[in-house]
């Protein structure tokens, strides 16, 4: 559905003003000190600080502001002057605070002391540290590791992520799970499988020379916005960059570099996509389908002419499996295909003839499409759709997946992992003298399974917000309360820490703006940064992230020469000798390499050619259904989109002004075109719920949600995460990899009252 004047929607550009506005919001509200500006001048920079939101990648040749407005959000967010100590404690209790937003949770700034929790009278009270390990490390010794949980978000550094997994495997688990298990773990089975690395294959000079650029289901002007560099030079340059997403993102459409004086005092704008189609929620696998069989149409009219679109050299010499996906794409039809996927046949072919025309494609996708019930099939999909051209392996082309957490890929790349098979066992054995767990360790939903049977014991949290971010909130939480251990290790107080097992701690850490020593982590195009900022410590009774690792396995473990904690926490650099003793072909001479402009590259074998396969080659793969959602159409029924605000990052809040949507003031929304209001009776401004319509008989409802027409396709609504979790079944996720399928989640809208009785 096209936008029209009767739909909620932003008129002016992604970038421009109203970015620098939204960041002078945050700036004043946050009571952020003078240091902050000089933090973000040297954000994203070599020699300067890592930011700490997404993990887009920084470029060699940066601007003189190398920070988006997510980005300064976030390093003003952890530089807030508010503090949140044992005095706010003593006034509230946990029951009282579960009531409040999560909003105002972590408006009342940085944690200052370690906290344990009191039962007798539902607070967090302060200890020391030494208590704290000391009881934490007896928990954890009177437990079967196999039922504990050791969970890592997507910010802590590569020192501290190879340290926790190393704790945990000397105390016997592989239940490492991590924030990409709710993202991107469709990606890395995916293309693990399909061409032999789990990551993306582009590098950040492939932008300046690609002809043409396919999005699918990734909101660059929220989630990654210093992205728009690159795609408004290449939009300039003639770089065709063709859109598919439900709903229409501002990043995609148009963009006012801030940093333009020309464009900001003029008001120019850079048209980013030539081509914006808004595919049906879950159909993708069908619009790329659609691709490719208008590509297969040209190229054989052009084989009778003695040319050719299909490079059938390169399938011939690096792939497997093309000729059955060659036979499914013809026999598929087109009505099939537009009915599948929202979109008309003429709209398909102006797409693939994008791809016919270039020379060097990357593709670029997100969440919209890593997120459903069989998102593998989306993301295979999109390789076939690469191999046809043979776009990968070559200058200017690639997949391009768009991680979010700053470290969250750099994170597995260490060994947070629950797969044993992507870790080096053997060489950890060697190195530390223990015989590591070989069995499979439980990802995030396997773990919620298993505190939901009562299976899993304990949960540490390096980070996150993990209670909120999961799927079936509400059944979760009254399922994390007969755990006998959690400890959450945080920088402000979040949902996740009010919801406790019997025996609870919070522990507060250092931001990676207070670290004294040099920290690393990696981008989302596999380079390696080096980040140092070294401001004050919000208290003086903090400690870092690997310290607090360090204090726990010391606490927990028997002694062990070969693992001298303490020396790693003084020098962190002897911690990166030993990455690089355990990964040598990925991190060479890494100390001296950590402040290589633009990073220093891991190596991609695929971007090589090389395919680490099953079959030694590259996988055309023929998909199990057109639909990815999982379930079928049923009167009545819609498929749910959630969606992050331009006001968020992830599960953090930091107010209520969706600007590039138009929304203002409230996340309390439900986003439904004005043709599917008229069919189900609702009017602008009516009050309703969201229902599950699960075929499981369990009931899950989110209430209190206001009718606000807005441009999406039929058949779909949208509303915001972390608000709808509850919405999502445990059981509702991508087939292979187990990532939440929270992109199309099958609900019914449920009368509350209308705008006339309020």
């Amino acid at each position: 559905m096209p936008k029209d004047d009767n739909t909620v929607h932003y008129e002016g550009p992604s970038g421009g003003w109203g970015s620098v506005r939204g960041m002078m919001r945050i700036y004043a509200r946050e009571l952020s000190p003078p240091t902050v500006l000089k933090t973000l001048s040297e954000q994203n920079k070599p020699q300067g600080f890592a930011c700490v939101s997404c993990a887009w990648a920084k470029p060699a040749d940066y601007h003189p502001a190398e920070f988006c407005e997510n980005g300064a959000k976030a390093t003003m967010w952890e530089m807030t002057s508010r503090r949140c100590g044992p005095d706010f404690f003593a006034k509230h209790t946990l029951a009282e605070l579960r009531e409040w937003r999560d909003y105002d949770l972590e408006q009342q700034g940085r944690l200052t002391h370690p906290l344990r929790y009191d039962p007798a009278t539902d607070r967090y009270v302060p200890c020391n540290w030494d208590e704290a390990f000391s009881a934490i490390g007896r928990e954890l010794r009177a437990l079967d590791p196999k039922s504990v949980i050791f969970y890592t978000s997507g910010r802590a550094s590569l020192e501290a992520a190879y340290c926790y997994s190393l704790l945990a495997r000397l105390y016997g688990s592989n239940n490492l799970p991590d924030s990409s298990n709710m993202c991107h773990e469709t990606t890395s089975v995916a293309l693990k499988k399909l061409i032999g690395v789990g990551v993306g294959t582009v590098v950040y000079q492939d932008f300046a020379s690609c002809d043409a650029m396919f999005f699918f289901g990734q909101n660059t002007g929220s989630n990654s916005p210093r992205f728009l560099h690159p795609l408004q030079e290449a939009a300039k340059r003639g770089c065709k960059i063709v859109t598919f997403n439900p709903v229409r993102e501002k990043g995609l459409e148009t963009f006012i570099n801030p940093q333009s004086p020309s464009e900001m005092l003029t008001g120019h704008e850079t048209k980013i996509s030539c081509q914006y189609h808004q595919v049906k929620p879950s159909g993708d696998i069908a619009a790329i389908l659609g691709l490719c069989k208008h590509i297969l149409a040209r190229d054989d009219e052009a084989r009778a002419r003695g040319g050719k679109v299909v490079d059938r050299d390169f399938i011939e010499q690096h792939t497997h499996g093309f000729e059955a996906f060659e036979t499914f794409v013809r026999n598929t039809g087109w009505s099939e295909i537009e009915r599948a996927s929202g979109l008309s046949r003429r709209d398909l072919e102006a797409a693939g003839q994008v791809y016919v025309e270039a020379e060097k494609v990357i593709a670029v996708y997100g969440m919209g499409l890593t997120q459903h019930v069989h998102g593998f099939d989306n993301v295979a999909m999109l390789v076939n759709l690469l191999l046809l051209g043979g776009n990968i392996g070559r200058d200017g082309t690639g997949l391009c997946p768009v991680r979010g957490h700053s470290n969250v890929q750099g994170q597995r790349t260490v060994g947070i992992s629950e797969k044993p098979e992507l870790v080096p066992l053997d060489k950890l054995a060697a190195l530390y003298g223990f015989e590591p767990p070989r069995e499979k360790g439980l990802n995030t939903v396997e773990a919620c399974e298993g505190m939901r049977s009562g299976k899993v014991k304990a949960f540490f949290g390096l980070g996150g917000n993990f209670v909120r971010a999961i799927p079936e909130r509400e059944a979760m939480e009254r399922a994390w309360t007969g755990m006998r251990l959690t400890v959450q290790v945080a920088t402000k107080l979040n949902r996740s820490h009010l919801v406790h097992g019997q025996v609870a701690y919070l522990l507060p850490c250092l931001g990676r703006t207070e670290e004294s020593q040099v920290l690393t982590m990696e981008d989302s195009l596999s380079c390696i940064h080096g980040s140092l900022a070294r401001r004050a410590p919000a208290s003086d009774h903090l400690l870092s992230e690997l310290a607090i690792v360090a204090g726990l396995a010391k606490a927990t473990l028997p002694p062990n020469p070969r693992v001298p904690w303490d020396s790693w926490v003084a020098d962190y650099a002897i911690v990166r000798d030993r990455i690089e003793e355990t990964y040598p072909d990925l991190f060479p001479h890494f100390n001296q390499k950590l402040f290589t402009p633009g990073g220093f590259y891991k190596g991609n074998k695929a971007r090589e050619r090389i395919w680490k396969t099953a079959s030694g080659k590259a996988e055309f793969t023929v998909p199990t259904a057109l639909v990815a959602c999982g379930f079928g159409e049923a009167p009545g029924r819609y498929r749910l989109i959630t969606l992050r605000s331009n006001d968020q990052f992830n599960t953090t809040i930091y107010g209520f002004s969706d600007r590039m949507r138009g929304i203002e003031g409230t996340r309390d929304v439900l986003l439904i075109n004005r043709d599917e209001m008229a069919r189900a009776g609702l009017a602008e401004g009516d009050v309703v719920g969201l229902v599950s319509d699960a075929e499981d008989g369990v009931s899950r409802q989110v209430s209190g949600l206001k009718v606000t027409p807005f441009a999406l396709p039929d058949g779909c609504v949208a509303s915001y995460y972390p608000e709808c979790n509850p919405l999502v079944p445990l059981s509702h996720h991508d087939q292979q990899s187990k990532t939440p399928a929270s992109k199309a989640v099958p609900v019914r809208i449920v009368a509350q009252g209308t705008a006339a009785h309020r």
